[in-house]
């Protein structure tokens, strides 16, 4: 005669088993090895001798492992369907069945051949004597061609600066220039908005404007002040260059330039 203790004892066993035997699917079993029924069966044998929280837990803990060997098996289930899955046993046991001559059509069927055969033909003989034949000599294919005489004559620096091979101005006293244009501009104030400043009546004298203003903040004439929440962006120019290089970390500052940009500050300014 088995006593409740020796009985929940067992029971107890009985369920960690269970436990560990579906933990072991989740390590690469196959999950349809497991007999489900033999699990639910011993689970509702032993559930009316629990009373006590642990033994509640274990109980709980034994569903929820078979819960989760259930959802593998119906996840196998959906992939073998959806991938048109066919089991390799039936797959043989068909081509047993099929006679030579219905394997050999089936193959041509599903054969796309990826090889392809390149011959020397006599026509293509034909081609390449007909080219080499029709080549120059070498002597007059490699023949050394003198070197042009030109007159050597004088020139202009103006002709020079609209060749663009000299510059009326260096960039230097362009920048600074630039930079006397971005004083004025601030009219007894301290700063401008940037894009008051460098906008222009073209998109392309736009992006030469900013292209300058960039070098005015590298070289330390100007400072930009940015307001991220207002959105807001706006130039500073100092009243003495300021050397800023090895005195502290150079961020670079990227600002987009783009064309409707510039387009919604033309029309805010025609307003």
């Amino acid at each position: 005669m088995i006593t409740n203790g020796q009985r929940k004892k067992l029971g107890k066993e009985r369920l960690q088993r269970v436990i560990d035997v579906c933990r072991s699917v989740e390590k690469g079993l196959d999950p349809f090895s497991i007999d489900i029924d033999d699990i639910i069966t011993v689970v509702r044998e032993y559930f009316p001798d629990w009373d006590l929280p642990e033994e509640l837990c274990l109980d709980a803990e034994a569903i929820h492992q078979l819960s989760s060997v259930i959802e593998l098996q119906s996840d196998w289930v959906k992939r073998r369907s959806t991938s048109l899955y066919t089991d390799p046993f039936l797959l043989e046991e068909k081509i047993q069945l099929l006679s030579k001559e219905e394997i050999v059509k089936l193959f041509l069927k599903a054969w796309d051949p990826i090889v392809e055969l390149e011959q020397m033909s006599f026509h293509s003989l034909t081609q390449s004597l007909n080219y080499w034949a029709s080549l120059l000599p070498l002597s007059e294919r490699w023949q050394i061609i003198a070197p042009l005489k030109v007159d050597a004559g004088a020139t202009t620096r103006e002709e020079l600066i609209k060749q663009r091979i000299f510059v009326e101005k260096t960039f230097s006293e362009t920048l600074e220039a630039f930079w006397e244009e971005l004083k004025k501009k601030i009219d007894g104030e301290d700063r401008i908005r940037y894009w008051d400043f460098i906008g222009a009546d073209t998109y392309l004298k736009t992006i030469e404007r900013a292209y300058m203003t960039s070098f005015l903040v590298t070289y330390g004439y100007a400072t930009l002040e940015i307001f991220r929440l207002e959105e807001e962006i706006f130039i500073k120019p100092f009243k003495k260059q300021r050397s800023l290089l090895g005195k502290k970390q150079m961020n670079s500052i990227p600002i987009s330039i783009n064309i409707e940009d510039w387009r919604k500050w033309r029309e805010s300014k025609q307003e």
